[in-house]
C-alpha cells in the first residue's frame, strides 16, 4: 500500500510538472524582430486598422482625446468584465518602459513583460497573423502618442479564471496561427490579412464554445453580444446579402442598403475603416463576399 501511495503521489508530482511546462507563458523567438526598425508613419495605419483606440481610449474621450491611451473602458463576458488597460507610453502606468520584443510578445503571443498570460480578451489571436514589420511599425507610432499617469484597473473576473495559469491551457487548445480561409487573389490576401489579423473581426462575429474558442465551422456566422443585449450579425452568404459595393460602402460611411445606421461598437470600427485608402475596404468586401456558408469544409484553420 505504501509503495502504491508513493507512486501515485510521483505520479501527481509528474503530472502538475508537465501541467505547468505545458501551460507556462511562451514569446516569440529573441532574434523575433532582428534587424526591423519600425516606422511610425507606416505604423499609424496599422494603428488605425488594428483599431487599438477603440478599445484603449478612456471612457467618453472624443476627437484627438481618444490618441491618449489611457483605457479604463468595459467589456462584460460570459467570465467576468475585462477592463481595458493604460497602453499609453507613460513609462509607469503604461507601456513606455517596454521593448519592441515586450511589445510583439503580448500583441502576438499574449504574453506580458512579467511571463504572464493576458487574457485573450486582448485580441492577441487574431494579432498573432500580423507581419512582424507591421509590429514594429505600430510599436513606432505607439510611442508617438502622448503618456497618461492614470492607472490601469483590475479585471472584474471571479474564480476560476481569475487563475492566469489558465490561460495557458485555452491556448493550448484554441490558439492557431493558421488561416481560416484560403486566398486565392492579392486582393483576397489583402482582405484576409484585414478581416482575420488586423481588424480581428472574428472576435465579435464569430460564435464560441463554452470555454471561449470559436465554434468549429462557424466563422463570421454571427454570435451573441458579450453585454448580453442582442447579436452581432452574420457575415456569411446565408444572412448578408449584400453587393461588395455595398460592404464597402457601409464601411466607410456606417450606412446600410436598407438606409439605416452602424451602432454600437461598430461606429469605432466604421470611423477606423472610413480612414484606410478604398483599396482596403473593397478588399475586406471581396473577403467577405467569397465566405462559404457555415460549416462548409472550406475554412479551414480551426
Amino acid at each position: 500500500m505504501r509503495r502504491i501511495l508513493m507512486l501515485l503521489v510521483l505520479a501527481a508530482v509528474i503530472g502538475a510538472g508537465i501541467g505547468l511546462w505545458l501551460t507556462r507563458a511562451s514569446g516569440l523567438s529573441g532574434d523575433a524582430f532582428a534587424g526591423l526598425t519600425g516606422d511610425a508613419t507606416r505604423g499609424k495605419a496599422v494603428f488605425t486598422a488594428a483599431g487599438c483606440a477603440s478599445c484603449h481610449y478612456a471612457p467618453k474621450a472624443e476627437g484627438e482625446a481618444k490618441l491618449v491611451l489611457a483605457g479604463g473602458q468595459r467589456f462584460a463576458s460570459d467570465f467576468g468584465t475585462f477592463i481595458a488597460p493604460n497602453i499609453s507610453s507613460d513609462a509607469t502606468h503604461g507601456i513606455g518602459g517596454w521593448s519592441l520584443q515586450d511589445f510583439g510578445n503580448a500583441v502576438m503571443r499574449g504574453v506580458s513583460p512579467e511571463g504572464k498570460h493576458y487574457y485573450p480578451a486582448f485580441p492577441y489571436g487574431s494579432y498573432a497573423k500580423m507581419e512582424r514589420q507591421d509590429v514594429a511599425d505600430l510599436w513606432a507610432f505607439v510611442q508617438t502618442l502622448p503618456a497618461s499617469d492614470t492607472p490601469s484597473q483590475p479585471h472584474e473576473i471571479g474564480f476560476p479564471f481569475s487563475i492566469r495559469r489558465s490561460v495557458g491551457g485555452w491556448k493550448l487548445l484554441f490558439f492557431n496561427e493558421d488561416w481560416i480561409m484560403d486566398a486565392a487573389t492579392p486582393e483576397l490576401e489583402r482582405g484576409r490579412y484585414l478581416v482575420e489579423a488586423l481588424a480581428h473581426c472574428g472576435e465579435c462575429h464569430t460564435p464560441r464554445n463554452a470555454l471561449g474558442g470559436f465554434e468549429s465551422g462557424q466563422w463570421l456566422a454571427g454570435a451573441p453580444n458579450p453585454s448580453g443585449q442582442g447579436t452581432i450579425p452574420a457575415l456569411t452568404p446565408n444572412a448578408l446579402t449584400w453587393d461588395a459595393a455595398e460592404i464597402a460602402y457601409y464601411l466607410e460611411s456606417g450606412f446600410t442598403p436598407e438606409f439605416d445606421s452602424a451602432g454600437g461598437h461598430m461606429v469605432a470600427v466604421i470611423e477606423n475603416f472610413a480612414k484606410l485608402p478604398a483599396e482596403d475596404r473593397a478588399a475586406v468586401a471581396a473577403y467577405v463576399k467569397a465566405l462559404p456558408e457555415p460549416g462548409v469544409a472550406e475554412v479551414s484553420g480551426y
